[in-house]
């Protein structure tokens, strides 16, 4: 074999040998690149997860310690019950019963343009495509029978709000979604709130046990 022909030929081969590498080394970033990307897409889905449940979380301290302010009175005194059932007319909505306590100091989410009003009467209810909302008006402000409570957002992603009753004699759990009578047409308080959250598909619940009159708030 001459030595042109030789030279040739390993030319030839060294070209095979390139063109084999190229191709290994596609697939070995097409590998790399799809693991990449799927490892985003799943880390993304468990940021978004983790999110949701520290919102869950932090939506529902926040409402268990309303109801322990509202329960515990100034000065540590116990009084009287701390929660009632009253009508409430919002400013949207037909006129609806709904679990009402007061907070004598008010709250962050209730928005006044000085400092928070005292002594405001509070409800907690779930509006269609808005969330739990905080229905509120302070009683030293004037003509409050004829005007609509303000609205406080609580939180968007609480789709329904469950009214969870102990029955006395069989000690069984019945949730309702509206608030209850006895035989004498008086209202029952309820034992406990359920609160529902949904996020796309993530769906989460919460329950808050209403407290008796003199129990620690939270901070």
């Amino acid at each position: 074999m001459s030595p042109l022909r030789s030279r040739q030929a390993r030319r030839g081969f060294t070209l095979i040998e390139l063109l084999l590498a190229l191709a290994l080394l596609t697939m070995l970033v097409t590998a790399l690149l799809t693991f990449v990307f799927s490892m985003g897409e799943i880390w993304g889905r468990g940021s978004e997860k983790r999110l949701f449940e520290q919102h869950v979380n932090a939506v529902s301290r926040h409402a268990e310690s309303l109801l322990r302010r509202a329960a515990w009175p100034r000065g540590g005194a116990v009084g009287a019950e701390p929660f009632a059932v009253r009508e409430v007319r919002p400013a949207n909505g037909p006129v609806v019963n709904l679990l009402g306590f007061d907070l004598l100091d008010g709250d962050r989410l209730l928005e006044w343009p000085e400092q928070p009003l005292p002594e405001v009467r509070c409800y907690l209810a779930v509006e269609r495509d808005r969330g739990l909302v905080l229905y509120w008006q302070s009683v030293l402000e004037q003509d409050t029978a004829n005007k609509p409570p303000r609205t406080a957002l609580v939180s968007p992603l609480v789709t329904q709000l469950t009214y969870v009753y102990q029955d006395p004699q069989s000690g069984q759990w019945r949730m309702e979604a509206d608030l209850r009578r006895n035989t004498n047409n008086e209202w029952l308080l309820p034992d406990r709130l359920r609160l529902t959250f949904k996020q796309k598909a993530f769906e989460a619940v919460r329950e808050i046990t209403l407290p008796t009159g003199g129990t620690p708030p939270l901070f």
